[in-house]
C-alpha cells in the first residue's frame, strides 16, 4: 500500500524547529525565484541589476519573517512605495512604461507581496498585537498596488500583433487579490495554531490533573493501608512478642527459655520492620530530614550473609567501595533484603556457580548488584519450585517503595540483580 503525501512529507521534513527552518528556506528560495522571473523579461529594467538587487532585499528578509514578521512586511510595503514614488517623479526609472513586445507581464506586482502578508498574520509575535495592528503594513501594501495604473499605462502590456494580451488593471486585481488571499490564510493559520495550542495545554493540564488524582488516590490507599497494618497486624505482633517474653519467664526448662527468647527476638524484628513499613506508606514525599533526628545508623554488614553463602558451598565474593554513608534503617534493611534475596535464587537457580556482590557507596546512597554465572550443575527440582515466585517482585516493590531503582535478568551466561537505593528515606511515625 502506497504511502500519503502528508507521511512522506513528514519524512522528508525534520520535525520540530528544524522542519520551521526548512519551511523559512522554502519561503525564500520562492520569494527570491519570483523576484529574479520579474527582472527577466517583465516591467522591471534592470540597470545592470541593481533593480534586481533591490528586489532581492525583500525576499531575503524573508528568512525572518517568524521573528520579526511586521519588519518584513513593512520592507515589502517600503518597496511598492518607493517604485511608485520613483515612477511618479521620474516615469520610466524603475518600470518599462513604454510598449515592448518582449513584454511578458507578472502573476502580481510586486513579487514576494503575498508571502510578507502572510507571515504579517500568520506569525503574531507572542499574541500581543491584534490583528488590526498586524493588518496596517498589509493595508500600507495594497495602497501602493492599488494606484499602479497611475504610473503604468496600459501601452505596455501589449504585444507585437497589437492584441491585448494583459492590462494594467487586470495586474493591479491580480496583486490585490493575492495579498488580501494570503493574509486570510494567514490569519486561519494564527488562529488554527492558537487552537491546537490551547488543546495541547487542556489536555497536558487534564493528564496533570489526572496524574495528582491518582497520586491522591494511591496516597489515601496508603493510607489505609497503613492503618489497617497498625491497628491489626501490628498488635498482633505485639501480643505475641509479650507472649513470648512471658513465656521465657515461665519456662522451667532451658531449651523452652531459648526458644521463646528466639521468638521474641523475632517478632521485636518484625514489629521494626512493620514500622518502617508503616512509616513509609505514610511518609510525605517531600519530606526532608528532621533537625532534631540525630544521627543515622550505617548500613548493615553484608559479610555475615557472604559466610552464610559459602557455608552451603557457593563461592562468593564481596566487593566493597567507597565509605558506607549514614542511612535510614529501612535502606539498611532493604539493602540486607535485595543481597539476602539474590543470593538465595542463587543457591536455588545456579547451584555451584560464583557469585560476585558489588557494593558501591556514594554520598546519597549505595548500589547493589549481585552476579551468578553459570550453574555448574543441574538444579534440584524440588528446591527450585519451593517460595511463592515473588521474591522478585516483591524486592522491585519494596526498593521503589523508599525511591530506588530495581532491575533483575539475565546477564552473559548468569544472572544479575542491580538496586540503586537513597541513603534518607523520609518515614512518618506510626
Amino acid at each position: 500500500m502506497r504511502a500519503g503525501p502528508r507521511p512522506v512529507l513528514a519524512r522528508l521534513l525534520p520535525p520540530g524547529r528544524s522542519r520551521d527552518l526548512t519551511a523559512d528556506a522554502l519561503v525564500v528560495a520562492v520569494g527570491v525565484a519570483l523576484s529574479l522571473g520579474a527582472d527577466a523579461g517583465t516591467i522591471v529594467r534592470p540597470h545592470g541589476g541593481a533593480t534586481l538587487a533591490l528586489l532581492l532585499v525583500p525576499a531575503l528578509a524573508l528568512a525572518f519573517r517568524r521573528r520579526a514578521p511586521m519588519t518584513v512586511a513593512w520592507i515589502t510595503a517600503a518597496l511598492a512605495a518607493l517604485i511608485w514614488v520613483v515612477e511618479q517623479a521620474a516615469p520610466g526609472t524603475l518600470l518599462r512604461v513604454d510598449a515592448d513586445h518582449a513584454l511578458s507581464p507578472p502573476v502580481w506586482w510586486p513579487p514576494t507581496a503575498p508571502l510578507a502578508a502572510y507571515a504579517a498574520m500568520a506569525f503574531p509575535r507572542d499574541g500581543a498585537r491584534p490583528v488590526w495592528i498586524r493588518a496596517l503594513p498589509v493595508a500600507a501594501l495594497i495602497l501602493p498596488v492599488g494606484v499602479l495604473d497611475d504610473v503604468l499605462p496600459g501601452s505596455a502590456m501589449r504585444r507585437f500583433s497589437s492584441q491585448e494580451t494583459d492590462s494594467v488593471e487586470a495586474l493591479v486585481f491580480r496583486s490585490v487579490v493575492a495579498v488580501a488571499v494570503a493574509a486570510l490564510i494567514g490569519m486561519y493559520a494564527a488562529a488554527r495554531r492558537r487552537v491546537v495550542q490551547g488543546l495541547t495545554e487542556r489536555a497536558e493540564r487534564a493528564e496533570r490533573e489526572r496524574h495528582l488524582l491518582a497520586e491522591r488516590a494511591r496516597a489515601e490507599e496508603r493510607a489505609r493501608l497503613a492503618a489497617e497494618m497498625h491497628d491489626v497486624v501490628a498488635h498482633r505482633v505485639t501480643l505475641m512478642v509479650l507472649q513470648a517474653g512471658a513465656l521465657r519467664v515461665r519456662a522451667k526448662d532451658d531449651p523452652t527459655r531459648e526458644a521463646a527468647e528466639e521468638l521474641r527476638g523475632t517478632g521485636c524484628l518484625a514489629l521494626e520492620e512493620l514500622r518502617d513499613v508503616i512509616g513509609l506508606l505514610r511518609r510525605d514525599q517531600a519530606a526532608e530530614p528532621p533537625a532534631d533526628s540525630g544521627p543515622l545508623p550505617d548500613l548493615p554488614d553484608l559479610s555475615a550473609l557472604v559466610a552464610e553463602s559459602a557455608a552451603v558451598g557457593v563461592p562468593v565474593e564481596l566487593a566493597e567501595h567507597g565509605d558506607p554513608p549514614p542511612a535510614s534503617p529501612a535502606v539498611g534493611r532493604t539493602a540486607y533484603r535485595v543481597v539476602q534475596e539474590a543470593l538465595t535464587n542463587a543457591r536455588k537457580h545456579a547451584p555451584g556457580a560464583a557469585v560476585q556482590v558489588d557494593v558501591r557507596y556514594r554520598t546519597d546512597g549505595v548500589t547493589l548488584t549481585v552476579r551468578s554465572a553459570a550453574a555448574a550443575r543441574e538444579p534440584d527440582a524440588e528446591l527450585a519450585a519451593s517460595g511463592s515466585g515473588m521474591g522478585l517482585a516483591g524486592l522491585r516493590e519494596r526498593v521503589e517503595l523508599i525511591g530506588g531503582t530495581f532491575t533483575a535478568g539475565p546477564h552473559l551466561d548468569g544472572f544479575r540483580v542491580e538496586a540503586s537505593l537513597p541513603a534518607y528515606v523520609p518515614v512518618a511515625k506510626p
